[in-house]
């Protein structure tokens, strides 16, 4: 079953396990189930998605009951109207607060501004070895942000030097390889926390927060981060 998050007669917000398609996609013919089918089934009623979050990636996940709902509400976050805040776990001690200013190519070659925000909220040494260093240190990010560009967070961490955890894309295969082969742990550690937007129909300020997960949960614990 889906944890359904938030709900009224216009839209509903599930926590999206890590590893779950949106819908189904031609790129990955591998899955046999998807967000859209489990939650229509689940609830017996048509929804449409409104925006977009990585297969990978766990957290709020907005559906609309109608299409003139999915219009107005995919037309917020077209204009960055709506508020998202994520939460991950990187590679390397990141610094207390910074700004990334970076823009994005995307897949026709066309450059995009691309602008992310994020606190720095925990940090982390364990005293594994890795590489040329005795211990391996992380930090608990999060990440806000301002533009809604593909991959934009994964990028954007990858270009500071503190790829996230489990990004098989853009990550570091080597730390990714140490979380597989040590913790048995292969999930990418990206979690939309939050969602903040206005409502389309009642004109109400929305806020969905979706808790972390237990894969999320596990490597919080292995951090000793409460």
């Amino acid at each position: 079953m889906l944890e359904i998050l938030f709900r009224d007669d216009h839209l509903i917000a599930i926590n999206k396990p890590h590893g779950l398609l949106v819908h189904r996609s031609a790129i990955a013919a591998d899955a046999a189930e998807y967000a859209l089918q489990l939650l229509r089934d689940q609830i017996g009623v048509k929804v449409n998605p409104v925006h977009r979050i990585d297969r990978k990636t766990g957290g709020v996940l907005l559906f609309a009951f109608t299409k003139d709902v999915e219009i107005a509400m995919q037309r917020q976050f077209m204009d960055n109207e709506v508020g998202k805040k994520y939460l991950t776990i990187v590679r390397g001690y990141t610094p207390d607060s910074g700004e990334i200013d970076y823009p994005l190519r995307k897949e026709n070659g066309t450059l995009q501004d691309a602008f992310t925000a994020y606190t720095t909220l925990q940090l982390a040494e364990l005293p594994v070895p890795f590489g040329s260093h005795q211990t391996s240190r992380y930090s608990l990010v999060e990440v806000v942000p301002q533009t809604g560009r593909m991959h934009q967070i994964r990028k954007h961490m990858s270009h500071i030097f503190h790829p996230i955890i489990g990004d098989r894309t853009h990550g570091c295969n080597k730390q990714n390889k140490l979380f597989t082969e040590r913790w048995e742990m292969s999930t990418m550690l990206l979690h939309a926390s939050q969602l903040n937007f206005r409502h389309p129909v009642t004109a109400q300020n929305i806020i969905i927060d979706a808790p972390m997960q237990d894969e999320f949960k596990r490597v919080m614990q292995l951090m000793n981060w409460g």
